[in-house]
């Protein structure tokens, strides 16, 4: 990418981050109002349907969940926001044909990222889609293959694109400040230590685990309920914990690892890793238990990923023991090591360039994160909003988003793999080893079908 495409890609990103204030008084002046429905209505769920509401533009006409305990919260929630009275449903394919939603946000858990998008694509709706887009790299590509081929708007929740201190940053790294970038690292650091399994408990009468478990394997329930804030629940499979058992999520790389490799495809314009490798375990959580009685979580504790392109190399790294803040104050983001000095990608407290040169200022920028949970999906709504009625590409397309879930993916597929693997990013094939490209996609629970690519 040369020069003038970066400061005009940059551009472009720098007024996006200035459209929602000017679209939400649009709405509030009278603007269509889009039929919108929620299915999967747990805590980052609200999160998005809270911004939906607030936008003006939204009248929610459904709710869909498995666990009818999310219902109370969710329903209230819509009460104070619209004052609308949405339908209730435990199955989200009721709900695509009996409310009709024009809109459809998808907060499901990773595995149930896949089906209903492109159920709600293909009924008519657009979608806004949690990050990542799906549990396989084949999911991601039938979700991108079905949203083409309806002409519907499919936003992914990578709201860092549409961040202020993101999309500034974005324009400080390409004008050339940092000088060429050679490497870029990424991290996620918590605490945390070693686990203990955790029993297996009986279903409650107000969940589906069958529907829950879905397309991937059925296993004992080990949850708790989702109206308790105490924490508690957390460390169970649901509502909260998901994301560290591997057959419904691909632990932190899945989780957090998704928003840097999404920052570095989108500021550097890189594409597709060539090379990966990864390596990790559980030396600190201890070993995986899994049995009728009582089961731990099964992702690594900590765990290293390199990805080699053709102008850079990216590294990224996590673990959860030895928590702290000794990465120049922030345990998260990504480094980009440029040949004038280091920039710094940051979350809370945005970003920091600190000069090669000694006798230059350190340069910062402060985040502006709403409320709660420090995020910037008003901003990413606005955008969605705005490429529904304009026709526009929106800002976390999935056909952009769908190759930086595919680095995350990739580097769990080299870890569950145990060596690494050649890519080749336009065809989607892992080169010279077939036993990989397997893992590309998986077999689904008996009674639901795998989606065509």
């Amino acid at each position: 990418m040369n020069r003038r495409t970066f400061l005009q890609s940059s551009a472009a990103a720098s007024t996006l981050a200035a459209v929602p204030f000017s679209l939400r008084a649009a709405d509030k002046a009278g603007a269509k109002k889009f039929r919108t429905a929620l299915i999967g209505c747990g805590w980052w769920g609200n999160n998005i349907l809270r911004e939906a509401m607030a936008s003006g533009a939204c009248e929610i006409v459904a709710l869909c969940d498995v666990d009818s305990r999310q219902f109370e919260a969710t329903l209230k929630n819509v009460s104070a926001g619209t004052g609308d009275a949405p339908k209730t449903y435990k199955d989200y394919r009721e709900l695509l044909a009996q409310a009709k939603p024009e809109i459809v946000i998808v907060g499901t858990p990773d595995h149930w990222h896949a089906l209903p998008t492109i159920a709600a694509v293909k009924a008519g709706a657009h979608v806004y889609v949690e990050k990542p887009i799906g549990h396989t790299v084949m999911e991601g590509r039938a979700m991108v293959n079905a949203a083409r081929a309806a002409n519907r708007v499919v936003q992914v929740g990578t709201h860092r694109r549409i961040a202020p201190h993101n999309v500034s940053g974005r324009d400080f790294i390409r004008s050339g400040k940092v000088g060429e970038i050679g490497m870029v690292r990424c991290f996620v650091h918590y605490g945390g230590g070693p686990e203990k399994p955790r029993p297996t408990v009986a279903v409650p009468k107000e969940l589906d685990w069958d529907l829950w478990c879905g397309p991937a394997p059925l296993r004992p329930f080990n949850g708790g309920d989702p109206r308790d804030n105490s924490g508690a629940s957390r460390g169970g499979i649901h509502p909260r914990g998901f994301r560290n058992y591997l057959d419904y999520a691909n632990g932190t790389l899945g989780d957090w690892g998704i928003h840097w490799l999404d920052q570095i495809l989108w500021i550097t314009g890189e594409k597709y890793p060539k090379h990966i490798y990864s390596t990790g375990g559980r030396p600190i959580a201890g070993p995986v238990v899994n049995t009728a009685q009582e089961q731990t979580t099964d992702a690594p504790d900590h765990q290293l990923a390199t990805f080699k392109f053709d102008r850079l190399s990216v590294q990224w790294e996590h673990r959860r023991f030895g928590g702290n803040n000794t990465d120049k104050g922030e345990n998260v983001g990504c480094y980009f090591y440029g040949t004038k000095g280091i920039f710094h990608m940051g979350w809370q407290k945005g970003w920091t360039f600190y000069p090669s040169n000694a006798n230059e200022p350190v340069v910062s920028e402060p985040a502006q994160l709403n409320a709660p949970d420090s995020q910037n999906i008003k901003e990413l709504w606005a955008d969605f909003l705005q490429a529904i009625r304009t026709g526009s590409k929106p800002v976390s397309d999935i056909g952009d988003v769908h190759l930086s879930t595919n680095m995350a993916l990739l580097g769990m597929l080299s870890l569950k793999h145990g060596r690494s693997i050649e890519w080749d990013g336009a065809k989607e094939r892992i080169i010279g080893d077939e036993a990989a490209n397997k893992l590309l996609r998986r077999e689904y629970r008996k009674g639901y079908e795998y989606p065509k690519v």
